[in-house]
């Protein structure tokens, strides 16, 4: 009997196991699916798998290549996950074994979360602290090549085997990133990933500035501890959900009850009604009303935007950054049998005002891109969804793999300053947003 742990639903993709993190909603507790009514009538099926059935006996026949039929059947299966969307999947043990590695034991990982955006692999975030972070990779980069190996049509968790490997080795790593003309070359080392979810620090010495850098079961013990501890000293609230990749529902429901005391904090709703749930704030988990402001970028997906979209929807906190990544989709592992597995989509969430955040994204209440804001940013990768694969293919052509590697960047860990903050835009924004409020609040 395979442990039930597997049985799962979840915020994102197993990508995150390239990050050594993986999103421990995907194994947070088992789903309950009942048998939905069938929409096809018994002939029509058995049509459509006489159809199936007679396609497999001619490839098998015909092929120039000698492929076996249970090469076949997996084949079909794994065509039919992905093209149901980005995060549907058939495992086969190879991949069914490699997700049961990122819970029960150590790998190497780039400190990545990677999902499907427009057809392209897409970085969602780097975890901070992390090889990849260390690098430069930055949320919203395409990955374009891994160890010279197009990544076009390749899917999720098959670039999750890929860049996967032992602490210490090395993995060459190729992406497109809007703000450069040619693409960027990162040579990594694997590393073990160990990464703190809750930092807590002073502004102004009134401002308590929080950053939850992903969603795993500290995160509510953690944001409670330091409001409590400076809850007599301080005034206002900052939350930095920048480049989160989620995590966890319930440290994302509960972390909502912090700040919010009635109301619906998110609900899911799926095809089968078992799926269907409702998760409510509760007066008696609220614990301060100070005036809060959320920071979110193109890195916060999921658990993040849940967060960020209910506080907002309750007007609990104003959103300062960019629109968020847009993952708000529920993904179950079924085995299949011992060796195999089905990652398929159930459900999808909704914040308190009814709206969906999958393909979406959260948008902040007051927009602010990072670094220095460009009137005119007409570069050379300004370009539309729908030209996207065809423009990775030019780069593909145009990239030589002989470029320089990009450095590894020296990041400074230590308590941000005042100087520090200045240097961050949507910081500073945030900081004079909540300044305001705190004088408008008396």
């Amino acid at each position: 009997m395979l442990n039930k742990k597997f049985m799962t639903l979840g915020f994102l993709s197993t990508a995150t196991a390239i990050g050594l993190l993986l999103s421990p909603s995907l194994f947070a507790g088992t789903p309950t699916l009942k048998t939905v009514k069938k929409p096809a009538t018994e002939a029509s099926r058995l049509e459509a798998l006489a159809k199936f059935t007679k396609v497999l006996d001619i490839v098998e026949q015909y092929n120039v290549d000698d492929v076996t039929l249970n090469e076949l059947v997996d084949k079909s299966l794994q065509g039919l996950m992905t093209n149901l969307d980005a995060h549907s999947a058939f495992m086969n043990k190879k991949s069914f074994d490699s997700l049961k590695v990122q819970t029960d034991g150590e790998f190497g990982g780039l400190g990545i979360t990677v999902g499907m955006k427009d057809g392209a692999l897409t970085v969602i975030a780097p975890m901070e602290g992390t090889p990849a972070d260390k690098v430069g990779i930055k949320a919203e980069d395409i990955i374009l090549k891994i160890n010279d190996k197009s990544t076009l049509n390749m899917t999720i968790d098959d670039a999750v085997s890929i860049m996967r490997g032992d602490v210490g080795t090395p993995i060459d790593i190729t992406v497109v990133r809007k703000s450069e003309t040619k693409p960027l070359h990162f040579h990594i080392i694997r590393g073990k990933i160990d990464i703190q979810s809750v930092y807590t620090k002073q502004i102004d010495d009134s401002i308590l500035y929080i950053r939850v850098t992903s969603f795993d079961k500290k995160v509510v013990e953690g944001v409670k501890k330091a409001i409590n501890q400076y809850k007599n000293k301080d005034k206002g609230i900052i939350l930095d959900l920048r480049n989160n990749p989620g995590g966890l529902l319930d440290q994302a429901v509960g972390l909502v009850d912090l700040f919010v005391d009635k109301g619906v904090i998110v609900s899911q709703k799926g095809r089968s009604e078992s799926e269907n749930k409702t998760y409510n704030a509760s007066s008696s988990s609220t614990i301060t009303k100070m005036p809060m402001v959320v920071l979110i970028n193109a890195g916060s997906a999921s658990a993040s935007e849940i967060v960020s979209g209910a506080l907002q929807d309750h007007k609990r906190a104003v959103l300062v950054g960019t629109k968020s990544f847009g993952k708000g989709s529920v993904q179950v592992v079924l085995p299949i049998s011992e060796e195999e597995a089905i990652k398929l989509t159930i459900a999808r969430y909704y914040l308190p005002s009814g709206r969906t955040i999958q393909a979406v994204g959260v948008t902040p209440d007051i927009e602010v891109n990072e670094g220095e804001i460009k009137a005119n940013d007409n570069n050379d990768f300004a370009i539309k969804e729908a030209d996207l694969k065809q423009h990775l293919e030019k780069e593909l052509q145009k990239d030589s793999g002989k470029a320089e590697e990009t450095k590894e960047k020296q990041k400074d860990d230590t308590i941000i300053t005042k100087e520090q903050m200045y240097k961050d835009i949507q910081l500073k924004e945030a900081f004079g947003i909540l300044k305001a409020l705190i004088i408008t609040k008396g």
